[in-house]
């Protein structure tokens, strides 16, 4: 007898109102709102129905009039070479937003690498920033998305670490390095958001400094 495959969720169409590369292979793909979302959470997007959908954060404030999604583009992908292609008025399949990744207002640390920053710049558009700490690991200086809004609003709270290339007010490594030259760690939730590997080793390092694990909440980003 064959396994029963998990039913997917009714997807939607919308109406794409913009797509912007905002660094290489780097785009913020952009719908209007007819939903209501908790920040941190996720939808999954399709483009047809022959092909599974794939989940991506929402990237937006939740009370703006636009949703907007941050992706990379994967050259072997099936998916996101298409919606880098997309032009306003090309339709999209969404569905409606899900997820128990969901910010809070208490004091936290936010701790993304890559595109993984999405779920925290939506978190941060949703006025969520009080008391929080984003540190954000990336390969080039050039991915650090939304750079200059998070610096402004954020200062010493908006911490940059950049392993593969060196400028002035970023850390010359990856997220872990800066990580473990903490020496002691405030009793807060650790929100984590990337791929697998670091969200594992992010995780037991700041089991090793002493934070509890029902402290450290993680989205997995493939």
């Amino acid at each position: 007898m064959s396994k029963s495959r998990k039913k997917e969720p009714t997807l939607y169409t919308q109406i794409i109102t913009n797509n912007e590369e905002i660094s290489p292979d780097v785009h913020v793909i952009s719908f209007k709102r007819d939903f209501d979302f908790m920040p941190g959470q996720v939808v999954k997007i399709g483009i047809d129905t022959d092909h599974p959908p794939r989940i991506y954060s929402i990237c937006s404030g939740n009370h703006e009039e636009e949703v907007q999604i941050l992706f990379n583009i994967k050259e072997d992908g099936f998916l996101t070479p298409k919606m880098g292609a997309m032009i306003p008025g090309d339709k999209l399949l969404v569905s409606k937003p899900y997820g128990s990744f969901i910010g809070v207002n208490e004091p936290a640390w936010w701790i993304a690498t890559g595109t993984g920053i999405a779920p925290f710049y939506s978190m941060f558009r949703s006025g969520m920033e009080e008391n929080k700490k984003l540190i954000h690991g990336v390969a080039a200086l050039n991915q650090f998305y939304f750079e200059d809004e998070l610096e402004w609003a954020l200062g010493s709270n908006y911490v940059r670490c950049c392993s593969r290339e060196t400028s002035c007010d970023v850390f010359p490594g990856r997220v872990t390095a800066y990580l473990s030259e903490i020496n002691e760690l405030p009793n807060v939730k650790f929100y984590l958001c990337g791929k697998p590997l670091m969200v594992v080793e992010v995780r037991d390092l700041l089991i090793e400094k002493g934070v509890p694990y029902e402290n450290i909440l993680a989205e997995i980003y493939f």
